[in-house]
């Protein structure tokens, strides 16, 4: 990559009326350099079984090649045509909710061996087009993929075969899965039942995992059908989305990032999240710092918003904003889903860059800004390096576990997980992410793991000789209580990291309204609405560990809620409770001190947002956003540098004002 992508998913096919010589010139108006294609448009491309038409995509990279604009084709086997439900209704996957039904997009059981024929088979036909095409620059596979809850007879088989390839024999299966349970039992491979009705946690969670393992393996397959065309200088990459809660949320409980990507050239990313009052570039941070992580190297962002929903609609200079963002975390490529607004069917509310009467709008107009800037600082801003001292750790076991054993009021691991990493994203924290047993650990000071509620002892020794040999770790409550088996461990409470924790409980509660926190760190006592507890707390008994808070609670103030103990060479925190966020962000701020991670950046926070790394000629790159409607202004504390986007020249400790939703970025010389 020797420059930014910005780019459109576009399809000629959903277009009222031939436009494409418009819509050309209109991208090349806005500095759009790339598109995407194909991967929505299966049916179009084979209308019947067995009869092919490529003509909308010849047609495209044609026109796009001709224009000097890239081309990205995906591989479209997310969405299934009609005749091949009407021939082979096995293609559909059977959920927990029976069978499925036609119509929807990303339906069908990605392990049925009709549907895998016919994919294919499209994937070939498609790459006998376009592999050689001078405009295509590489291939997004399948899109957001998922393993769509496909539990039907077929995988139920597998499982089975699973199971005893991974454990061996029905013994041990009964006995790590805690099976003799309400006679759950299984004392032949023939009386394996369906997990679609099991109500053991164990097995559920394990079931999970094995569906995670088929979108790995579903993907590589993929990936090596694509290969076997892929040309010199071309890559394969995929738009890794997130837990959905009207944006991008949280962890993937359907795939395994870390595994899934492996395949891939380049990692990519779909991220969309709240605007207008509600923009605060958390979820642009959180997805981006996750995708990067995957590869540990730069990343596209394969779908964003440009309008999308009327709540979305940005305001002036977010659009812009937004953009930057995205670089500031490691990205190479911006791309908006999608080009145009799309005149009828399920997203016709969800507004492209231009809306449904195609004509310059001002979030176009704001793109052409963008569009200027990428090409014009390319050489500066592509191929960000960062570097984090910090890291999540996070896990799709413990998520699924805690699927099952939700906290109160149906809290779950997510919740946990952006509890923790949204205090140090406003904290202007750098952050990687890492999954347990990661062999990267020793590379960061700190380490914070929120709620690893189901893991290996393996794993969690490592955490112990990482403390032992001079990292940090801060842990949330429910860490370490259960094996990878979702088995509570029978010995003292938080199990292997009591060692490194000086820490132990036997009880918890859901605190009530009146419990808050008290102590070293809080010596006012209780601050409603600040440092009060809610949804969990674990009665925490120190043994070597030094209290830094207690519950302010007239029954339960014997009991510790925050603690740090000294082992080794480094130190472990632990936090016994959940709270409020300016309560955390006070826990986390005096660990971050601890560990000597209290920097010049952390003399700023939310909503003024800092982001850096180091570009392709070794200087260091400084992103500086306002998440706000108001200006704000502070003082540059590092080395002179010039402001980019303005070209001026910024001394150190010169104040500078960011606009409202405003961005610099500051090349220090």
């Amino acid at each position: 990559m020797d420059h930014l992508l910005y780019g459109v998913a576009y399809y000629d096919e959903y277009m009222p009326y031939d436009r494409l010589a418009q819509d050309i010139q209109m991208m090349k108006d806005a500095g759009i350099n790339t598109v995407r294609i194909a991967e929505s448009t299966w049916s179009t491309h084979e209308p019947q079984n067995g009869v092919f038409n490529f003509s909308s995509v010849q047609r495209v990279l044609d026109a796009m090649h001709e224009a000097g604009i890239h081309v990205i084709v995906g591989t479209p086997t997310y969405a299934v045509p009609a005749w091949m439900v009407k021939e082979h209704p096995e293609v559909l996957a059977v959920t927990m909710n029976g069978p499925g039904k036609y119509g929807a997009r990303q339906i069908m059981d990605i392990t049925s061996p009709a549907y895998l024929f016919y994919a294919e088979r499209i994937i070939r036909k498609l790459m006998e087009v376009v592999h050689k095409h001078p405009a295509v620059i590489g291939y997004q596979i399948d899109n957001e993929t998922k393993h769509y809850e496909t539990a039907g007879p077929n995988v139920q088989l597998r499982f089975v075969k699973y199971m005893r390839e991974t454990y061996g024999t029905l013994e041990a299966i009964n006995h790590q899965f805690g099976l003799d349970y309400w006679s759950n039992r299984i004392d032949s491979w023939e009386d394996f039942p369906s997990m679609v009705g099991t109500i053991n946690g164990s097995l559920g969670a394990e079931f999970a995992r094995f569906q995670r393992g088929l979108v790995n393996e579903f993907l590589a397959w993929q990936v090596g059908i694509v290969n076997e065309y892929k040309q010199p200088g071309q890559f394969t990459t995929h738009n890794f989305d997130f837990e959905w809660r009207g944006y991008s949320f949280g962890v993937q409980p359907s795939v395994d990032h870390f595994k899934a990507s492996q395949p891939f050239d380049i990692a990519g990313t779909d991220i969309y999240h709240p605007s207008q009052d509600q923009l605060t570039g958390a979820e642009i941070a959180f997805g981006g710092d996750m995708t990067r992580s995957l590869k540990q190297d730069n990343y596209f962002v394969l779908e964003t918003q440009a309008q999308a929903f009327p709540e979305w609609t940005p305001y002036p200079g977010q659009l812009r904003q937004l953009a930057f963002s995205h670089l500031g975390s490691g990205a190479s490529m911006v791309a908006y889903w999608h080009w145009h607004s799309i005149h009828n069917s399920f997203e016709t509310y969800w507004k492209g860059l231009l809306s449904h009467d195609f004509l310059p709008n001002p979030v176009y107009k704001e793109a052409q800004t963008i569009g200027a800037d990428f090409k014009r600082l390319s050489d500066q801003l592509i191929g960000l390096q960062k570097s984090s001292k910090v890291a999540v750790m996070v896990s799709n076991e413990a998520l699924s576990a805690m699927e099952w054993f939700k906290l109160p009021g149906g809290l779950i691991y997510n919740d946990v997980v952006r509890w923790m990493y949204d205090e140090l994203y406003r904290m202007n924290i750098a952050c990687d992410f890492i999954q347990p047993g990661s062999p990267r650990l020793s590379e960061y000071e700190l380490v914070v793991v929120p709620a690893l509620y189901a893991v290996s002892d393996e794993a969690l020794q490592q955490l112990n000789d990482y403390v032992h040999s001079g990292g940090h770790v801060v842990y949330s409550f429910k860490s370490g209580f259960t094996d990878e088996q979702v088995k509570v461990r029978h010995t003292a409470q938080p199990g292997v990291i009591h060692e490194a924790c000086g820490v132990a409980y036997s009880h918890f509660a859901t605190p009530n309204a009146r419990t808050g926190l008290t102590g070293k760190l809080f010596p006012q006592g209780e601050a409603a609405g600040v440092n009060t507890v809610n949804t969990w707390m674990e009665m925490l008994v120190p043994g070597s560990a030094e209290v830094l808070a207690s519950y302010n609670h007239p029954q339960w103030d014997e009991f510790a809620a925050v603690t740090r103990n000294a082992y080794g060479e480094g130190t472990a925190t632990y936090i016994g409770c959940m709270t409020e966020p300016a309560a955390l962000a006070v826990i986390l701020k005096d660990t971050l001190q601890n560990a000597g991670l209290w920097g010049p950046d952390q003399q700023l926070s939310f909503p003024v947002i800092v982001k850096s790394g180091v570009n392709r000629q070794g200087s260091t790159i400084r992103y500086y956003y306002n998440y706000s409607a108001e200006p704000v202004a502070f003082k540059y504390p590092h080395g002179a540098g010039q402001e980019l986007l303005k070209g001026t020249q910024v001394a150190q400790d010169e104040e500078i004002t960011l606009e409202a939703w405003g961005v610099n970025i500051i090349a220090q010389a």
